[in-house]
């Protein structure tokens, strides 16, 4: 028995410790969060198309109110996850973190770098949802008919191929604002500070900073949503 607890106690090290610091939290908060911006971006876009809405208008409002609040909503979890996940980090859990940043800055700490947040995460989503539909109207139809096996596997490379360039598109094109809130949960520094410190140490070189992780951290996680959720239905 105490050599199983002691199995389990490091498996739970292993899953739960560096680099896996706050996993369940990140995983809760991306989840919920990239399923309401692309569910709401759907039911969104229909009902304003059959309103008399244009395509543009359709493609881009839904978008931005959407995942500007659900930034606002998840940005407690950002803040706390990225603290845990600091190598200089001792807080034990997502929990501790948050608690202390509420005693040392109150409630308005638990949204510090929201402005940051928003300008990285709305432009992300909505780029990526716009890319998404552009690349799904440019590519021709299935030449199969409907119900065939063959017309299965054309819809999937379709849909491969625009989930792919709205993940690639939404990630490179933010990338920046990814470095400035980094910075900022790091130094609670303000906005323009951050970036005035960035410029003046590394000039626009912080620009493509984490550039290659962060087509593994974002452009994956957003090219798989969209490709099976078109699988799955």
């Amino acid at each position: 028995f105490a050599l199983q607890g002691s199995s389990l106690l490091a498996s739970a090290r292993i899953l739960f410790g560096p680099p896996y610091k706050g996993v369940a939290a990140t995983l809760f908060g991306m989840t919920w969060a990239r399923a309401a911006i692309f569910y709401g971006c759907d039911v969104g876009k229909e009902a304003l198309l059959r309103s008399g809405s244009s395509m543009a208008l359709a493609s881009w409002l839904p978008s931005i109110v959407i995942s500007t609040f659900v930034q606002v909503a998840n940005q407690p979890l950002v803040r706390g996850t990225v603290t845990i996940q600091n190598p200089a980090s001792t807080h034990a859990n997502l929990g501790a973190a948050l608690a202390d940043i509420y005693r040392q800055r109150g409630i308005s700490g638990l949204w510090h770098g929201t402005g940051a947040s928003v300008l990285k995460t709305v432009p992300k989503y909505a780029t990526a949802v716009w890319v998404k539909d552009y690349v799904a109207e440019r590519l021709p139809p299935p030449p199969s008919p409907a119900g065939t096996r063959e017309h299965q596997g054309e819809v999937l490379r379709r849909s491969a191929v625009k989930s792919v360039a709205a993940g690639v598109a939404g990630a490179a094109l933010t990338n920046p604002l990814d470095v400035i809130r980094n910075e900022m949960f790091k130094t609670d520094e303000g906005t323009l500070t951050t970036v005035r410190r960035l410029l003046s140490r590394d000039g626009l070189s912080f620009m493509h900073r984490g550039l290659a992780r962060n087509m593994l951290a974002v452009a994956a996680p957003i090219g798989m949503t969209i490709f099976l959720t078109d699988a799955l239905l």
